[in-house]
């Protein structure tokens, strides 16, 4: 570290500032300190580091669902805006698994990680503040809060008014969703907030054109299969997620349903498949790249100190294409 701080011109306290992250330093001096770091080749000695302060370099990102690509841009994310402080992350799946959850959570603990990010998906609030009181630094990444506990949670409102209103605009009434299951913790916000918008724009969300199942492509097909078995077919229909978007697309084209031309569909994320599909999606963006930079945000604070729990809200944005 010293051989970095005369290279750079610097004191090894902002050489150290710029690797922890705990301090803010001018971007002209962390550029020079960053060069330094590159051309001496200057590594940090994690090992040692954990031996002194008994607390591993490694931050948990515990997800339901690593094949959706929203969570490997979420991790992807957070490694890159973790890196500078020495801190790697190891991607955990749950699928879904409240008793996986549960056992990662202990692990975390046990093992005495630097931080964890975590997606819950059948976890309750309790599993969560007995993570947060044994002063491991965490952040939840859901729809719904967990309590006191540093929280990254979406803003849809306006995006999801915004895809609500495009297919009502297009003369569609019969607007139908596949949901999560109802085992999920806090029940399933995005479905109440499609239900609450339809009522305002003067339409519905039956009961009857409501489905549910896991977030995965084949819930979407199965769900889809199902609300096209009805007497009275939807002529719209949201997804919990893009993978369950796609799972319908796929069925639709099985039972020769037309998308958009008989059925309207739209997803939720902006998965990076979501544009290269055929008819390409038509969905709500919550950018996973926004995501992880706020979860990385709010464990560097933690790291640095901070004992207040906050909530920061990522703003979502409708994405309008040919599927709606």
């Amino acid at each position: 570290m010293t051989d970095v701080a005369r290279a750079a011109g610097v004191s090894t306290a902002t050489v150290s500032y710029v690797l922890s992250g705990k301090r803010p330093v001018a971007p002209a001096t962390r550029a020079a300190v960053e060069n330094a770091i590159t051309e001496l080749g200057f590594t940090v000695n994690t090992a040692a580091r954990s031996l002194r302060t008994g607390q591993s370099t490694l931050v948990a990102l515990i997800v339901p669902d690593i094949a959706n690509p929203f969570f490997a841009q979420l991790a992807a994310t957070l490694q890159e805006e973790l890196r500078g402080l020495g801190l790697h992350v190891i991607v955990c799946n749950t699928r879904a698994d409240r008793h996986e959850e549960r056992a990662l959570l202990a692990e975390a603990v046990q093992q005495r990680f630097a931080g964890v990010v975590i997606t819950p998906f059948r976890l309750l609030p309790r599993d969560i503040e007995t993570l947060d009181r044994t002063g491991i630094p965490t952040v939840i990444s859901a729809d719904i809060s967990f309590g006191p506990v540093d929280l990254v949670t979406p803003d849809a409102r306006a995006a999801t008014r915004r895809a609500l209103e495009r297919v009502i605009a297009a003369g569609r009434r019969r607007i139908a969703m596949i949901a999560g299951p109802r085992d999920a913790t806090g029940g399933d916000p995005r479905l109440e907030l499609l239900r609450d918008l339809a009522r305002r724009l003067g339409t519905s969300l039956p009961r009857d054109m409501v489905v549910r199942g896991e977030h995965t492509r084949e819930a979407g097909a199965e769900g889809f299969a199902l609300l096209m078995s009805r007497r009275y077919r939807p002529d719209a229909v949201f997804c919990a997620n893009d993978v369950v978007a796609v799972g319908a697309m796929d069925k639709a084209c099985e039972l020769g349903v037309d998308i958009p031309g008989e059925v309207a569909l739209v997803g939720h994320d902006d998965a990076l498949f979501a544009s290269l599909v055929r008819p390409r999606l038509t969905t709500i963006r919550y950018p996973a790249e926004e995501v992880g930079r706020a979860a990385a945000r709010l464990l560097k604070e933690r790291l640095a100190g901070r004992t207040v729990h906050r909530t920061v809200r990522v703003g979502a944005e409708f994405v309008a294409r040919a599927s709606a």
